[in-house]
């Protein structure tokens, strides 16, 4: 038979036509990828109650809440290409449910939230202490143009070179173990506080605002965390040293306070309760996006913060990156 006669075989092409039907066919796209549409529901549900994910075992919902927004980003686009191939009616509805509640929860932080009229501006940075290049990152630091600077991770090696690159633009500094803070304004009351780690990782000092007011600022690299595959999210030394910042904040007798540095936690991480429960992100009030920090090749979380009370931020942005593994973080405030 020839090709042209193949084409007009009629049980061929009826044949064709019926599975053409079925395909289509309004109650098989309903019936089909009931699967999918369960998962899609668990998703939902999953990001809705987060918060009642328990910590008791490896730390499950501080794990959870350090990549809360990724579950959206990752799992409905997924979830919508199989039911799509699947040619699934049902888990295209379903899937509503888990964007409903993305959009719910992070929407807010898909709009630009920047403002105009700011009078000082701050910026945190975890310098790495495996920086290449110190002194290229405090000419980075420089040209940032920032009013009030907090670097974490200083090492005995590089310090040297941050305090020889800051100087001339920050005559004011105090350096209190492995942190420091860099200023234009007189900087006052520098002390070290006691984050329950066994050596000093976090600061606190006076600065006088443009305004003539006093501000407070805490500088503070909470300790590490890691995923491990016999231990969960490993992050109670963490969860301690934040339980420890927040009540030395909570006892700040300075009623406008700015905490800069690095929390290796997201605000959205219950465990950071102690802080995030008294202050306002700079971010979240005031910013573009996200703002992810880290790592900085490809920034998944935003584990270093810039937070305030008793001062309203105006904006809030990302610097490029420097020779460190996290992204400097900048915003401006009105004292």
């Amino acid at each position: 038979m020839t090709e042209s006669g193949r084409g007009h075989d009629p049980e061929r092409n009826a044949s064709r036509a019926r599975r053409l039907r079925d395909w289509w066919r309004p109650e098989g796209m309903w019936r089909r990828g009931i699967v999918l549409a369960v998962l899609a529901v668990l998703l939902g549900l999953l990001m809705i109650l987060h918060a009642q994910v328990p910590n008791t075992v490896g730390n499950l919902g501080s794990l959870l809440e350090t990549f809360l927004p990724w579950l959206g980003l990752i799992g409905v686009p997924v979830l919508l290409v199989a039911a799509v191939l699947r040619r699934s009616a049902t888990a295209i509805v379903a899937l509503l449910l888990p964007a409903v509640v993305w959009f719910g929860l992070f929407g807010g932080q898909l709009t630009d939230k920047k403002g105009t009229g700011g009078n000082l501006t701050v910026v945190t940075h975890n310098v790495s202490d495996k920086n290449l290049d110190p002194a290229g990152t405090a000419r980075d630091i420089v040209k940032s143009g920032a009013d009030v600077v907090a670097l974490e991770e200083l090492t005995g090696d590089a310090l040297p070179k941050y305090k020889e690159g800051l100087a001339k633009a920050y005559p004011y500094r105090t350096v209190q173990g492995t942190v420091g803070l860099w200023s234009k304004h007189p900087l006052t009351d520098a002390a070290p506080v006691d984050i329950k780690m066994g050596w000093t990782r976090a600061l606190r000092a006076t600065v006088q605002a443009p305004s003539g007011k006093q501000v407070a600022f805490y500088v503070a690299h909470l300790p590490s965390v890691r995923v491990k595959l016999n231990a969960g999210f490993t992050a109670n030394q963490r969860d301690n040293s934040a339980t420890a910042l927040g009540e030395a904040i909570a006892h700040e007798r300075v009623k406008q306070v700015i905490l800069l540095g690095d929390l290796n936690g997201t605000m959205n991480d219950r465990s950071l309760a102690p802080v995030t429960a008294q202050m306002r992100s700079a971010q979240g009030a005031a910013g573009d996006g996200f703002g992810f920090s880290f790592p900085a090749a490809f920034p998944m979380a935003r584990i270093d913060q810039i937070m305030m009370k008793g001062i309203d931020p105006v904006s809030s942005w990302s610097l490029p990156r420097t020779g460190s593994d996290h992204l400097p973080l900048a915003a401006s405030v009105k004292i």
